[in-house]
């Protein structure tokens, strides 16, 4: 059920952010949703008795936050602003890449290889895709700034992940996910407060109070408790799953709810990403599965 909800849940977010973006500055939305949400989680740990991190644990802790999900969902909230949420929820499914890039790049990190890049083309191939002409209403122009700043921005997410799960593996005694995700939310909403200040001022419509308190609760709060449970109670080539059904719960609530334009171009864009994101997948599972037997020999 934890599963069931990261699908469902993270998947509807898509549309969430498209919705607040229209009625409210992005820096606006990243910093409210994540006091919010930050804060709940954060209250419900306390009850619970749970340690939080000190002095510099803490400040290394919220960078991560700012570095992950700071860089990458703002990011993700910035293109929204002109792209559709199912075309974003396609660049973001090509995120998977630079997990395995930023992992290759950093000291000591596992070195591309064929299947890997022969993957990781594919891929691309779909992406690229995505920036042939048509006669949607959006543009080439709009396709490729949205999509080069969802690249920087899970570029971030990318090295942000690699570092924190390098970091937690020489620990003793790591941070419990879910204080760190209350830690890292909390940090998110600080670091926005200052852009949202000096940036465009928000006009609180009812739709768009509505969309940030969805994000806040379902994608923030439920969805991010649902996750830990999924990834620390289940393997995770299960788990994994939730990256393929986000994009496709994306692309129907785009297309059902908003009019969002959907045509044979997308979807065998999304066939290809998908293909490629699954076989890099594969490629690395073989690729640890087989680094694992050597070393036992």
């Amino acid at each position: 059920m934890a599963l069931a909800c990261v699908c469902v849940l993270w998947g509807t977010t898509y549309l969430g952010i498209r919705i607040a973006v229209a009625e409210l500055p992005p820096a606006a939305l990243m910093c409210v949703r994540y006091l919010i949400s930050g804060t709940l989680i954060s209250l419900a740990a306390l009850l619970r008795g749970a340690k939080f991190p000190r002095g510099r644990d803490l400040w290394t802790t919220a960078a991560f936050g700012v570095l992950t999900v700071g860089v990458g969902t703002g990011a993700l909230s910035f293109a929204e602003v002109s792209v559709p949420s199912g075309i974003a929820s396609l660049f973001v499914a090509t995120g998977s890449f630079w997990l395995v890039g930023a992992e290759a790049a950093m000291p000591g990190g596992e070195p591309l290889h064929a299947p890997t890049l022969g993957a990781m083309l594919i891929g691309a191939t779909g992406a690229a895709l995505l920036f042939v002409p048509d006669n949607t209403l959006v543009s080439r122009a709009q396709l490729m700034a949205g999509f080069g700043l969802i690249q920087l921005g899970y570029l971030g997410w990318g090295f942000g992940s690699v570092w924190q799960k390098r970091r937690a593996a020489s620990q003793a005694s790591a941070v419990h996910p879910i204080v760190s995700a209350g830690v890292q939310q909390l940090a998110v909403g600080a670091a926005f407060a200052l852009p949202a200040l000096l940036g465009p001022r928000p006009h609180w419509t009812t739709r768009g109070i509505e969309a940030t308190l969805y994000l806040a609760i379902f994608g923030g709060t439920l969805g991010y408790s649902a996750y830990v449970i999924a990834v620390t109670t289940l393997p995770v080539a299960i788990t994994s799953i939730y990256s393929y059904i986000n994009p496709l719960v994306a692309v129907l609530l785009g297309v059902w709810l908003y009019g969002e334009p959907f045509t044979i171009r997308e979807a065998a864009a999304m066939a290809l990403i998908f293909i490629g994101v699954a076989l890099v997948k594969q490629a690395q599972s073989r690729r640890a599965r087989t680094k694992a037997a050597l070393g036992d020999r």
